[in-house]
């Protein structure tokens, strides 16, 4: 590790994983040839694959799980709380407990390719060799071996198997 990356030591990295500079890992699990992108973050309890290139800019955050041989876009946004507050019931800051209630999880299958820009609601599925549009918001569970594009997505296309 070098000056300009923080990664915790609770953080599981696989054989031959890349890491860019200025990322934020901590509690997270990465396996291997897995290539980690410029400014990205990945917190506590998120799961990527192996053999993954996630691009600068991505947030992915704790609750996501990304199977293996996935491409995530530059600035993709993944989120665990669909419905965010700043203040609890005593008008106080939330704390973990209290944002815990909403806590949603997010799962990637195999093969799948999320492009530049999109955002992730909490508590979907990207099934295997699925492909998400470059700024989309993926509001909902996306197939397998289907393209989806748009806010809200929408079906574009079926990805048809290769002989």
């Amino acid at each position: 590790m070098n000056k300009y990356q923080c990664v915790s030591k609770d953080v599981k990295l696989g054989k031959n994983v890349k890491l860019s500079n200025f990322i934020n890992l901590y509690g997270c699990s990465i396996a291997d040839n897995t290539k980690i992108g410029a400014f990205v973050e990945i917190q506590k309890n998120a799961v990527i694959g192996k053999n993954c290139k996630i691009s600068s800019h991505t947030f992915i955050c704790e609750g996501v799980t990304i199977g293996n041989n996935c491409f995530i876009g530059h600035g993709v946004m993944f989120i665990n709380d669909n419905y965010p507050k700043a203040a609890n019931g005593n008008g106080k800051l939330e704390t973990e407990k209290d944002w815990s209630k909403r806590f949603v999880r997010t799962n990637i299958g195999n093969n799948v390719s999320i492009g530049s820009n999109a955002t992730i609601l909490g508590n979907v599925n990207i099934k295997d060799n699925a492909m998400i549009g470059a700024g989309s918001v993926v509001t909902r569970d996306v197939p397998q071996k289907q393209v989806w594009a748009g806010n809200p997505i929408k079906n574009i296309k079926s990805l048809r198997r290769k002989k």
